[in-house]
């Protein structure tokens, strides 16, 4: 249950979003001046803070200052009838996540409180990375954020994190989607100089386009019919924080000049503004697209580019690191087992060796899902190969998902597996080896996908049926009688 306090010395308002708050589910501790509630905060733990600004005493602003200067991650809200630039920008400033103009909307209210929570538990949320020295907390509810991995590959992610995350320098995190990208930012900002300031997640592929600039970079009051207030945009909410922008890739270019502004000058200008408002806001940003090539097909900028690589970190797909599996299902499995109260621990070496044998195309989120959805079925203690949904190579489904790309990458993973294997056994005619071995597979391949239909497989690799007859021949394929 997330818990929050509230600080005003209106006992009417005080009483008000009580009652609002304790209905939706939330602990609500309230105070009626600043003194009492730094105290308060000093021997409790909130998950957020709405502040009032006008207070006899210590005002908003200067009780926001010592509940910072306690190193409190927990997110600030002011609450003020005084709705102008200033006192927002002067709030901002000392740390707060954002502001609340007296009298404001229910709706209003209910979406910053939530966004706000949000934050508190990303900013809260430790990845731990193994052999770390750090001691992992253990909870009843809920089991702590590990990478788990000790094959090559991982180790040198781990080295570069290590080496990067106390140096207040952008990341770029390529991969492809489920290689855990998130989960290696958290563990940049947990163990950077940054880790008691804000940790703000922005997706810029699930945000409207036509809602993009005014969420990352806020709107001045008028810029559009309905902004009533000035909006705090999402980089600015992060300012002395870290900013983990997901999906990189997908931002429209006049987006890209608006963040390259950010990396270079450390300054945004709101939408509707004519001033500009200096940012201190490392960047951590991830894609699983090929930024070269969208550099080169013109789609991002070069400029962004380099200035988001200052250091790139690129996580193996699961399918380059499978001695990792063993240690990522057992992981799952406590942790699920834990989750939902089963008593599954083991898994059956039938159905290991299943998970060894599989592609994962959807990585280590693929691996996580499926040992969830293993757990929840299994009414013993052991999971089977009957508990397991894997999707197969030749599955429509698989090959919609995968496009051109990812099919070429996975030709070439399989190739730098088989090629040393090659050169080791002959350092003669490997070329046409290679490919009378690909031919002849191939044939084979498409005459059984087709039945042994010869118009149906010549079709299907793309040469006349005469061809394919002459190098069936010529290869010896062996096959069935044919069906004509």
């Amino acid at each position: 249950m997330d818990k929050i306090l509230l600080i005003d010395d209106d006992e009417g308002l005080i009483h008000f979003l009580s009652r609002f708050f304790q209905r939706k589910g939330y602990a609500v501790t309230s105070c009626l001046n600043g003194g009492d509630a730094v105290n308060k905060i000093s021997e409790n733990s909130f998950d957020l803070i709405l502040l009032d600004y006008k207070m006899p005493g210590l005002n908003g602003i200067e009780t926001l200052r010592r509940i910072k200067a306690g190193h409190v991650k927990t997110p600030v809200i002011i609450m003020t009838a005084y709705g102008n630039t200033d006192l927002a920008i002067e709030a901002m400033k000392c740390g707060a996540y954002d502001y609340l103009v007296k009298p404001f909307e229910r709706e209003e209210l209910s979406r910053i409180v939530f966004d706000a929570l949000a934050v508190n538990r990303q900013m809260k949320e430790v990845v731990f990375l193994p052999d770390s020295t750090e001691a992992i907390p253990t909870s009843p509810d809920k089991h702590p954020l590990k990478i788990i991995g000790n094959s090559k590959k991982m180790q040198e992610v781990y080295k570069i994190v290590g080496q990067i995350a106390e140096k207040d320098v952008p990341v770029l995190i390529t991969g492809e989607s489920g290689t855990g990208k998130e989960l290696v930012a958290k563990a940049i900002y947990h163990h950077s100089s940054r880790k008691d300031k804000p940790f703000i997640p922005i997706n810029c592929a699930a945000i409207p386009e036509n809602l993009v600039e005014s969420e990352l970079f806020g709107y001045e009051r008028g810029a559009f019919t309905g902004a009533e207030r000035t909006h705090i945009g999402k980089i600015e909410r992060c300012n002395s924080g870290t900013c983990f922008m997901d999906e990189i890739g997908d931002m429209a270019p006049s987006l890209q000049a608006k963040l390259l502004r950010v990396l270079q000058e450390g300054e945004i200008e709101r939408l509707g503004g004519n001033r500009t408002v200096g940012v201190d806001v490392r960047i951590i940003a991830a894609t699983n697209k090929d930024l070269d090539r969208e550099v080169r097909e013109g789609r991002f900028r070069e400029d962004l580019y380099w200035r988001l690589k200052v250091i790139s970190l690129n996580l193996p797909p699961l399918r380059k690191r499978i001695e990792d599996i063993d240690a990522l299902v057992k992981y799952f499995l406590f942790r699920f087992s834990e989750e939902y109260n089963k008593p599954v621990h083991h898994i059956s070496e039938s159905a290991l060796k299943r998970f060894y044998s599989y592609s994962w195309p959807g990585n280590v989120r693929e691996l996580e899902n499926c040992v969830r959805r293993a757990v929840l079925l299994c009414s013993g203690n052991i999971v089977t190969q009957e508990h397991l949904l894997l999707l197969e190579s030749k599955d429509e489904y698989l090959l919609q998902k995968m496009n051109r790309e990812q099919l070429i990458e996975r030709i070439k993973d399989k190739l730098e597996d088989i090629i040393p294997e090659v050169l080791s056994i002959s350092k003669q005619d490997i070329h046409s080896n290679i490919i009378e071995i690909v031919e002849d597979t191939l044939i084979t391949k498409a005459l059984e996908e087709c039945g042994n239909n010869q118009v149906q497989a010549a079709k299907m690799l793309g040469i006349s049926r005469n061809t394919l007859r002459h190098r069936m021949k010529r290869l010896a394929v062996k096959r069935s009688p044919l069906l004509l």
